[in-house]
């Protein structure tokens, strides 16, 4: 089987800090080489992986201002389509641009919706919704208005997030600084428990880091420290108390809470969105709506075993799980279109119960 994989190119894959889909696209990408799937990824030029590496795109356009967003994305997704008769399939992982491209083809096109970023968007999917197969990362993050192939959640490479049995000193945010993630929120939870605030992540807004963190912001109780690559992301998480998750949007899926339990850190998150399909409440973290009631649950953080969070990554989130997963969607997909190309999609899975 060849697959063509798109990446997005806002930064390289796998990315040297931020850049949440082009993680998930680079773990996919090895983990489908593990199991003789030969592909070949499209990113950026910088990119780093063990499979065929094609662009045209030299650079990540986050990271160089020379390279205009649009005119790049444009020519990087134009780039792989004018090669799809030499793929099996093709797996976008670029949002809705590409689907644009998808009939000019006999390649089938396979989707995974990262979120949606805004309602203006949907209808492109909407209107490629027969044409294509769609993926959810969560089945909260399914529209209405849309058919899914199935669910597939995110996996993690488990050996860079190492167990660490005993819990920290510290309570963590590790995520976007930005109102969505609830940075000030996290700041009020911490100070009414009373234990010292870490905050990793890239400024988002500005505005709200300068007037709703910055102010608050004092050595040894609430401490920023920018972005945090891969090389730390492991030993920052295990070290920790607990993760603060205080969350104000349906978040489709939460990469930091994984990798948190991963590690053996409990994760207290606003139960929005995709959060509990991913946290075991009362087991590997707690679901809570309000800045009173993680204070509260954190309280109950040294009654749960740090070794069931491992076990709930392990057995739910790692890259081996993912991988298996889209190799299924990808026979499925070819099964249909040799046979019977118009086949109406599947039912969407039942919600996993904890």
């Amino acid at each position: 089987m060849k697959v063509a994989l798109l990446s997005p190119i806002a930064w390289r894959t796998p990315p040297k800090h931020y850049g949440p889909w082009e993680r998930v696209v680079s773990l996919l990408c090895e983990g489908l080489l593990e199991l003789g799937v030969e592909v070949t990824l499209f990113a950026t030029g910088d990119s780093f992986t063990g499979a065929q590496l094609d662009f045209i795109c030299p650079r990540p356009y986050e990271e160089d201002p020379e390279i205009d967003p649009k005119v790049w994305e444009c020519l990087h997704i134009a780039h792989l389509f004018e090669r799809a008769g030499e793929f099996d399939l093709i797996h976008n992982n670029y949002d809705f641009l590409p689907l644009t491209y998808s009939r000019l083809v006999n390649t089938p096109v396979v989707t995974t919706i990262h979120g949606f970023s805004s309602p203006r968007i949907l209808p492109v999917f909407q209107e490629y919704n027969k044409s294509s197969h769609y993926i959810s990362i969560s089945n909260a993050d399914r529209h209405p208005s849309l058919d899914y192939l199935a669910t597939v959640y995110h996996g993690i490479d488990l050996e860079s997030f190492p167990f660490v049995s005993t819990a920290g000193g510290y309570l963590l945010y590790f995520g976007r600084i930005h109102p969505d993630k609830g940075t000030a929120e996290a700041i009020e939870i911490a100070g009414a428990f009373g234990m010292p605030l870490v905050m990793a992540g890239i400024v988002q807004d500005q505005r709200y880091f300068d007037e709703l963190v910055a102010p608050r912001l004092e050595k040894g109780r609430v401490e920023f420290i920018g972005s945090v690559g891969p090389d730390r992301r492991g030993g920052l998480l295990g070290g920790a108390f607990a993760l603060l998750h205080p969350i104000s949007f349906a978040e489709p899926f939460g990469l930091s809470v994984v990798e948190a339990m991963a590690c053996g850190t409990p994760v207290v998150a606003f139960s929005r969105g995709s959060m509990p399909e991913i946290i075991r409440h009362g087991t590997t973290g707690f679901l809570v709506d309000n800045v009173a009631e993680a204070t509260a649950a954190l309280g109950q953080i040294p009654a749960l075993d740090r070794q069931d969070c491992r076990r709930w990554a392990e057995q739910r989130f790692s890259r081996k799980r993912m991988a298996q997963d889209y190799l299924a969607v990808y026979q499925q997909i070819l099964q249909h279109h040799v046979c019977a190309p118009d086949v109406h999609l599947a039912e969407a899975p039942e919600p996993a119960h904890n």
